[in-house]
């Protein structure tokens, strides 16, 4: 936006608007943000101990209420994924708690989301951070799809726990691994770095303990219901990876700010945290989610795609390299 706009009595209305929203949203945001942990917090609670405890015996139908945690996964992750950009609270403090207390009930370690995301962020399109791409004639395409369609419906989402639990063996098993799996086409090695800082790792095995703890008393609980256990968890998986690399799908290489926005109705995007703003979020990380639609409704930036459409386009397949020069990209 120009600065000679801003005298265009429509745009002066706009900031208005935007200033009341923001000036309402930053007394109402925090607390929306409170009920929400609260929420994921119960439906842990019921997933965990309440079903497999007191009303699986009583009626296996009740599992049917598995239903409410797995198609809520994207709000929670998108909740959690606020404590990851420092955002959920004011306080560092209890930004830091909430979020890695939300996570470990999500089933991974908050700092591998953390620093995972962050190098996103960072390296975003790049050759290291380009999840559908592949190099024709250096990677095998049959293998490369493999691991593609694998990672796409719930592979992602596997990763994460399984990379937080990798970290509760020693320092020299973890260096050992990482050497095996880094190359220059992921950011294991920049990662495991991150995570091996001192700190960070007893945090990190704290929270890979507390994972395996929860978790492995559930699934004891739950006996011979734990088959629906197992489903609920490959429906969270599903839904957290299928959306993960929509935004990102056929987009230009090496802009690591470029993702799409895609249309929901305004009500969806506020029910996901207006997560589907993810374009305005890459321009803008800092901002909270409350804040998101009003800076992208200023910045006139569009959507670029739908949602749905977007998830579906990714099932494409992979994308080789030479189609996605920089400035351009496939169609959503």
């Amino acid at each position: 936006m120009s600065l000679g706009s801003l005298h265009n009595p429509a745009c002066q209305a706009d900031v208005l608007g935007y200033a009341m929203t923001t000036a309402a949203m930053e007394r109402l945001g925090p607390k929306l943000n409170a009920g929400l942990l609260l929420l994921f917090a119960a439906l842990a609670l019921l997933q965990g101990l309440v079903l497999p405890l007191w009303l699986l015996p009583a009626d296996p139908a009740w599992g049917w209420l598995l239903l409410l945690p797995v198609l809520t996964s994207n709000i929670w992750w998108a909740l959690i994924h606020e404590a990851i950009h420092g955002v959920l609270f004011d306080s560092r403090w209890v930004n830091r708690l909430a979020g890695r207390a939300q996570a470990i009930l999500f089933g991974a370690a908050f700092d591998l989301l953390r620093w995972g995301h962050l190098l996103h962020h960072a390296l975003s399109r790049t050759r290291r951070e380009r999840s559908e791409v592949y190099v024709a004639g250096e990677d095998g395409r049959a293998w490369f799809a493999l691991n593609y369609y694998f990672r796409l419906t719930g592979g992602l989402y596997w990763f994460e726990v399984l990379g937080s639990l990798i970290f509760l063996l020693p320092r020299s098993v973890i260096g050992w691994a990482a050497r095996r799996l880094a190359s220059e086409h992921n950011v294991v090695a920049t990662l495991t770095d991150k995570l091996l800082d001192p700190a960070t790792l007893r945090a990190m095995r704290l929270d890979g303990w507390l994972i395996l703890t929860l978790y492995g008393l559930a699934f004891a609980l739950y006996g011979e219901y734990a088959w629906m256990l197992v489903l609920a968890l490959m429906g969270r998986a599903f839904l957290i990876s299928v959306v993960d690399n929509a935004f990102h799908y056929g987009t230009p290489l090496e802009d690591t700010k470029y993702a799409r926005n895609l249309a929901l109705p305004t009500w969806a995007g506020r029910l996901i945290l207006n997560f589907n703003l993810h374009g305005a979020h890459h321009q803008r990380p800092g901002l909270p989610w409350w804040r998101l639609a009003d800076y992208h409704h200023l910045s006139r930036s569009g959507f670029q795609g739908n949602w749905i459409c977007a998830l579906l386009h990714q099932f494409s397949g992979p994308i080789p390299e030479h189609r996605l020069l920089p400035g351009e990209g496939a169609r959503p």
